[in-house]
Formats: structure tokens, C-alpha cells, sequence
């Protein structure tokens, strides 16, 4: 696989969201997970959230017993997730905020003011094989303080970005992509590895999957949104087919 070839993670909580409007078992996650690997995922990201609003804990249990691909698991850093990990021990674990009343993740980590706590919190994550990845904003003080306490990923929010150019807020679109790519550069230049994700679309992708030092797109809401209209294959295949053609 060529060094310039960007990854793609697809986020299936969404699938968990839909099934448990009804409480049944359908759609299941584990069947989009396979699905997902199937139309060309590089792997699957599922967010276990401490009010398991989406993703259940069964959830995590199936995938790590049916993927192929890595699995990156997001959580929050709370005692119980962090047990949660390291009796699975993902490839990956992305350490996210968390706020019970929001709807979705809006915002970075706070790594700069936890340092200590996170340093101690991914310390036992790093001791048993997973990837640990800091979910942040596009801030330098806080890509510093995630490659101090010992991360080897990040992963950059582009929500701002994304939210700017949905409303027609070109200036400050192009803002937040400048941010992003300047940050991309930072991170890579401490030897942090690059990620990025959060509100992506088909109109939006191509400038973040531009960025040479990005490694990974995680991708999940829009995705599962546009399956209702394509299937879930032809609309993973399409975010690969746009991010191929911006890397290219």
C-alpha cells in the first residue's frame, strides 16, 4: 500500500441509533460493520458512550469477535471505559469528550488542563498493544500537550469547518481549513500520527483528504445518512472514490 494512501474508518454508530429507536435488533451495526468492510473500509469505528444511547456494550463484543479490519473504539476517559478496553484491547482507542446532553461530540478534548490525569488514564491503554489517539481540536497547544502524555495519534475535529461551509460561511470556512492544514503539519512534525474527522461529507472531504500528513478520515453520520438513498455500499464507495481523487 503506497505511503500516500489515506485510510478511511467508518463510524457505525448511527446504525445503533436507528435500531434502538424501536428496541429491537434491527438494523444490527455488526451487519453495516461487514458491509462497511466490504465496500472498502480500511476499519470501523463504534463509540460506547457511558449512557449507551447508540453502540451497546453487545456491540463492542461482536465486532471485536467479527472484524477483519481494526476496530478504533471510541470512549470517554472514565474508569469503566477504560476497563471496557483493556479486557477487548482494540487496535485502536480514541479518547474523546463527552457531555451527556449533547447530541453529538462538539468539540475537542481538553488535553492541556487533564495532562496529568490523561497522562496516567492512556499509561495501562498504551501497556497492552492499542493505539491511542486524542480526539482535539486544530490547536497547537493542545496537539503539544496530546504528544506529551504519551499519544501516538490524534485526530483533528472538523466540525467547525464542516459547519461553516454547510451555512454558507465561506470566510470563515477557509479559516477553519487553514487551521486544520497548519496543525496537520505541526502534529506530523512531532511525529504524531494524523487524523481527522467529524462532519464530513462528499462537498467537504476532498480539502481535509488533500492534507499529505492526514493518515485517516473517520467518517459515520453522513455516510449512514446517505445509505437510505444509495446503500451503504455505493456510498462508502464514493467517499473512497473522492478521497482517492484528492490524494491523488
Amino acid at each position: 500500500m503506497s505511503d500516500n494512501y489515506l485510510r478511511l474508518g467508518v463510524n457505525i454508530d448511527h446504525v445503533a441509533t436507528v435500531r434502538n429507536a424501536r428496541g429491537g435488533a434491527y438494523p444490527d451495526p455488526l451487519r453495516a460493520a461487514k458491509l462497511a468492510e466490504e465496500a472498502g473500509a480500511d476499519g470501523i469505528t463504534a463509540h460506547l458512550r457511558e449512557d449507551r444511547r447508540h453502540i451497546s456494550d453487545a456491540d463492542i463484543d461482536g465486532l471485536m469477535e467479527v472484524l477483519s479490519v481494526p476496530l478504533n473504539f471510541e470512549m470517554a476517559a472514565t474508569d469503566e471505559m477504560q476497563k471496557i478496553a483493556l479486557r477487548h484491547k482494540p487496535h485502536a482507542v480514541c479518547i474523546v469528550p463527552e457531555k451527556r446532553e449533547e447530541r453529538t461530540t462538539e468539540g475537542g478534548l481538553e488535553v492541556a488542563r487533564e495532562e496529568n490525569k490523561l497522562a496516567h488514564f492512556i499509561a495501562p491503554l498504551r501497556d497492552v498493544g492499542c493505539r491511542v489517539s486524542i480526539f482535539i481540536a486544530a490547536d497547537q497547544r493542545q496537539i503539544e500537550a496530546a504528544h506529551r502524555i504519551g499519544a501516538e495519534v490524534i485526530e483533528l475535529h472538523t466540525g467547525a469547518y464542516c459547519d461553516a461551509c454547510a451555512e454558507g460561511r465561506t470566510e470563515e470556512a477557509a479559516q477553519e481549513l487553514e487551521s486544520l492544514r497548519a496543525m496537520s503539519s505541526f502534529a506530523h512534525s512531532l511525529g504524531l500520527e494524523v487524523h481527522a474527522g467529524h462532519g464530513l461529507t462528499y462537498d467537504t472531504v476532498q480539502p481535509v483528504a488533500a492534507f499529505p500528513e492526514v493518515k485517516e478520515l473517520n467518517i459515520g453520520h453522513f455516510l449512514i445518512g446517505e445509505s437510505i438513498f444509495l446503500g451503504l455500499d455505493p456510498a462508502i464507495k464514493e467517499m473512497r472514490r473522492l478521497m482517492d481523487e484528492a490524494r491523488a
